[in-house]
């Protein structure tokens, strides 16, 4: 792998927004599926992955085609940088895989315009109903299922603990229910940043190199849409989203974050804290491997994000997809329910420190081989993902939107542009892209 899972995941986290915008630009609408040797029982799977994933990957295959005779399923490993690229210019030749691995922020630009196989035959309501709610609405476009969630990952709060303990912060939220308010989790800041030295800051938030739809959180947490109801215009210039932005706001301008730590900063959130710099930080749960090996001087541990009129998070991970005119349309789609059974789906999410999407998972102790003892924080907060929010973060139009969105956020936090402007300005990039 050339490319390390916070990058993949930069915007995903969420959104892979370039890679939105090359695949809008190369969709022909159809053609037969050549790609891959072999005939109907064949299928050929192009996706990217880390070493853990690859293995992942490898063991659900194998065990598919043990369960299916005479199956075979090809497996292309391609670099992140370039899936998407190699896709679009596959889809153009008619020589698109069977399947392939997509982050939910750009399926929709697949969806849209009709290049992925519907699963509504597949995939009856009962079956969807097996998955968390916000996850099954993220493959969704038009009312219908265009793939499968496969897993998610979200983000939570990384602190050390001495920090904290020398600070005279005890209270830590061991559940959802207990998660800090706002006004707690600037209480917490705050008390940070009268115990530690200057050069120390309480907290980053991991928005860096593509990651400013994260922001989206807060808006979120506040009761905000960025959308309005029906996806065709702008809902930020409210009441929650003046709050959210002004709050966000005032971490830079309280000095409660490092001064380069904002959107378009190259150092990440969780760089920043294992290098000793913040007492927290905002972080993915597949960073979880990288600090684990990383931090050696000091103890850390997790905790659940903020919450103000309700909970809520990031949207990352992936989809598993079939294309439109995959050779063997059943077999595709019995190799995506196959792939998110419950004992493939624990399996891959356990060696890929990845949160599962199934509802049978979610309380589960699944066998993570990192810091299992704070993996459950990180599954219990993808659960306050609403199906409302992915609709949002999952719109074709979001490829267009996401860089207005860090532009303007850059510019509210370190120019101090005022907050009505900037939202005036988000909201024109939204009218614009759903125009």
């Amino acid at each position: 792998m050339t490319i390390s899972r916070r990058q993949i995941l930069g915007g995903a986290g969420l959104l892979a927004a370039t890679a939105a915008l090359n695949g809008c630009a190369g969709f022909s609408g159809g053609g037969n599926n050549d790609g891959g040797d072999g005939g109907e029982n064949t299928l050929s799977f192009t996706t990217w992955g880390s070493p853990a994933e690859e293995e992942g990957f490898r063991r659900g295959i194998e065990a598919f085609e043990a369960a299916n005779s005479g199956v075979r399923v090809e497996l292309d490993l391609v670099p992140y940088e370039q899936i998407f690229t190699n896709i679009d210019a596959q889809l153009q030749a008619n020589t698109a895989p069977d399947l392939f691995r997509v982050d939910y922020g750009t399926i929709g630009a697949y969806s849209s315009q009709d290049q992925l196989l519907d699963l509504s035959s597949y995939f009856d309501a009962a079956a969807g109903e097996e998955f968390l709610p916000a996850m099954w609405q993220a493959i969704q476009f038009d009312g219908k299922p265009f793939g499968v969630p496969h897993q998610t990952d979200t983000s939570a709060i990384v602190y050390r603990t001495d920090l904290l303990g020398d600070a005279g912060i005890t209270d830590i939220p061991d559940s959802l229910d207990s998660a800090w308010t706002w006004d707690e989790f600037r209480a917490v800041a705050e008390q940070l940043r009268a115990s530690l030295p200057d050069e120390l800051y309480p907290f980053v938030y991991n928005w860096q190199l593509g990651g400013s739809p994260r922001w989206l959180s807060w808006l979120f947490q506040a009761g905000g849409r960025l959308f309005n109801e029906d996806l065709s215009g702008s809902a930020i210039e409210s009441d929650a989203g003046t709050k959210a932005l002004a709050f966000t706001q005032a971490f830079f301008t309280d000095d409660l974050v490092p001064p380069n730590s904002s959107v378009k900063s190259s150092t990440y959130a969780d760089d920043a804290f294992s290098a000793g710099t913040t007492a927290m930080a905002f972080v993915g749960n597949f960073v979880l491997p990288s600090l684990d090996a990383d931090i050696t001087d000091f103890e850390w541990s997790a905790t659940y994000l903020p919450q103000d009129e309700r909970g809520a998070s990031d949207l990352g991970g992936n989809a598993l997809v079939a294309t439109k005119n995959a050779r063997n349309p059943e077999l595709a789609a019995e190799f995506l329910r196959f792939m998110t059974q419950p004992e493939q789906m624990s399996d891959f999410c356990a060696r890929a420190m990845e949160l599962p999407t199934l509802k049978s998972l979610v309380g589960t102790d699944l066998d993570y081989q990192t810091r299992p003892d704070i993996a459950g924080i990180f599954v219990d907060q993808a659960t306050t993902l609403q199906p409302s929010d992915v609709e949002q973060l999952t719109s074709p139009a979001m490829a267009s939107i996401n860089p207005a969105l860090s532009d303007q956020l850059e510019a509210a936090f370190t120019q101090g542009q005022p907050v009505e402007e900037t939202l005036a300005n988000i909201a024109a990039a939204v009218d614009q892209a759903t125009g």
